[in-house]
C-alpha cells in the first residue's frame, strides 16, 4: 500500500494544491496556515471514497464541521464562484504491478444533508476503468459514493488501499478522555478519536514472552525509558484503594508503579502524567494490528515536553514503518522534527504556507545529509527559517 499522489483543488484554503506523501507525513507552518486543512481534505476524501458525505461520516473522520459555503475556496481574487470540489488520489499495491487513480468531484450540502457527487472516476495504469457523472444517462443516486459498492469486478483490483483509506480519522486526544473521566464523542475501535478505549487497547498489546513482558513488538523496558519514573504499567479493574469513588472512570484502566514509591502503592491514568498516557495512546495508534492503517495526528506534540517530543517521534516512526501504515502529522514543535531521518525517503516533512493570495501552498523539505552532518538539526533551521511554515511577525 503506497499513496503516490494527493491533489485538493477548491476546498477551504487548499484552492489547487498536491503533494507526493511517505509512509510519514509531517506538516509544519504557522497557524492558520492550512495544516489541519490538508488532513481534513484526506478525511473528506475517505469519506466520499467508502460510500456518501454528510455532517456524521464527517465527524467520524474527525472532520471540522462547518456550513457549505465555507468548505469550498472563496478567496477574494477567485472571480466566479468554483463549481465543485475536486480530491484525487494515487496510488500503487505492493501485491499488484499497477497503478491507480480515483478522482471525486463535490458540492456540500444546500437542501439536504448531503453531499452531492458530481463526478466519480477510477484509472488503472493511466486507463480509465470505471466512473459515472450527472452527464451519464444512467441513473444513479448523486448523494451516494458508489466506488466501494460498485460491483464492476475491474475495481476489485484496486479497492484494497480504498478500503483501508475507508478507516482514516484524525485522532486529537485530550487528556479527561485520556484519563477515562468523560466518553469519547468519536468511538472507534480500538481507539477512539479523542483518546477512548485506550486501557482496552493497551491490554490487547500486553503479553509475556521468555519472562519478558512485552507492549505489542517492543520491550517494555523501552516504553519505560520513556516515562522513565514509571517501574510497570498493567490494565486492570478500577479498584476503591486507587481510584476516588467519586470519580468518574471506565470499567479498565491503566495502572502505573512509580519507581520512587513504595511496591505497594499504585495508581491510575487519572493521578498520571497527561504525557504518560500520550506516549501509550501514540504507541497504541501506531502498533495495534486492528488500527487504522491510514490515519492522522492534529498537533502530534501535544503534551510532550521537547526531548519526549523527540523520542516519541523517533519510536513513532519506526513502528509506523515497521507496521506497514500511513500517518500524517501537524506540530508546532521544534523538536518533533529532530525526532525524524528525512534522509529516509519514507519520512517527508512538508510546510504549508499561504501565498500572497492567501492560498495555501504545500512545499516538501529536503535537506542534504551535508548540511545535517555539520550539526544543523531540524528545529535550528526551521527556527532560523531555513524551511519555511514559519510566521512572519513584525
Amino acid at each position: 500500500m503506497n499513496l503516490k499522489q494527493i491533489y485538493i483543488k477548491h476546498f477551504k484554503s487548499l484552492y489547487d494544491v498536491s503533494f507526493k506523501p511517505g509512509k510519514i507525513n509531517v506538516f509544519i507552518g504557522a497557524n492558520g496556515s492550512g495544516k489541519t486543512t490538508v488532513l481534513e481534505s484526506i478525511g473528506l476524501l475517505s469519506a466520499a471514497m467508502t460510500d456518501r458525505v454528510d455532517d456524521a461520516s464527517l465527524q467520524r473522520k474527525g472532520v471540522r464541521l462547518s456550513v457549505p459555503t465555507l468548505y469550498k475556496s472563496n478567496f477574494k481574487d477567485i472571480e466566479r464562484r468554483n463549481p465543485t470540489i475536486l480530491l484525487s488520489l494515487e496510488w500503487d499495491d505492493n501485491d499488484v504491478s499497477h497503478s491507480f487513480k480515483y478522482n471525486v468531484h463535490l458540492t456540500p450540502p444546500t437542501n439536504t444533508d448531503y453531499w452531492k457527487y458530481h463526478s466519480e472516476a477510477f484509472y488503472q495504469d493511466g486507463i480509465q476503468k470505471w466512473g459515472r457523472s450527472n452527464a451519464s444517462r444512467q441513473q444513479s443516486n448523486n448523494y451516494i459514493g458508489f466506488f466501494l459498492i460498485d460491483d464492476d469486478k475491474d475495481l476489485e483490483s484496486g479497492r484494497k488501499t480504498a478500503k483501508a483509506l475507508s478507516n482514516y480519522g484524525i485522532f486529537q486526544p485530550n487528556t479527561m478522555t485520556l484519563r477515562g473521566m468523560i466518553p469519547d464523542p468519536s468511538q472507534s475501535a480500538p481507539l477512539g478519536l479523542n483518546g477512548g478505549r485506550l486501557a482496552e487497547a493497551i491490554k490487547e498489546l500486553l503479553f509475556t514472552i521468555d519472562d519478558n513482558v512485552m507492549f505489542g513488538d517492543i520491550f517494555m523496558d523501552d516504553v519505560l525509558e520513556m516515562i522513565d519514573w514509571a517501574s510497570n504499567i498493567s490494565v486492570s479493574a478500577p479498584k476503591r484503594n486507587n481510584i476516588n469513588a467519586n470519580i468518574p472512570t471506565t470499567r479498565q484502566v491503566i495502572e502505573f508503579a512509580d519507581r520512587y514509591m513504595k511496591n505497594s502503592v499504585q495508581f491510575t491514568g487519572y493521578d498520571a502524567s497527561e504525557g504518560a498516557l500520550y506516549v501509550l495512546f501514540m504507541l497504541a495508534l501506531a502498533m495495534h494490528p486492528q488500527g487504522p492503517a491510514i490515519f492522522a495526528v492534529d498537533s502530534f506534540d501535544h503534551a510532550l515536553n521537547p526531548h519526549l517530543a523527540k523520542k516519541m517521534t523517533e519510536v513513532f516512526c519506526q513502528e509506523i514503518i515497521k507496521n506497514g501504515k500511513t500517518a500524517f502529522l501537524t506540530t508546532h514543535s521544534p523538536l518533533v522534527l529532530d525526532g525524524l531521518d528525512i534522509t529516509n525517503d519514507e519520512i517527508r516533512l512538508f510546510a504549508v504556507d499561504r501565498d500572497s493570495k492567501g492560498h495555501s501552498q504545500i512545499t516538501r523539505i529536503t535537506v542534504s545529509p551535508e548540511l545535517l552532518a555539520q550539526g544543523q538539526s531540524l528545529s535550528r533551521l526551521w527556527i532560523n527559517g531555513r524551511l519555511g511554515g514559519v510566521p512572519t511577525l513584525l
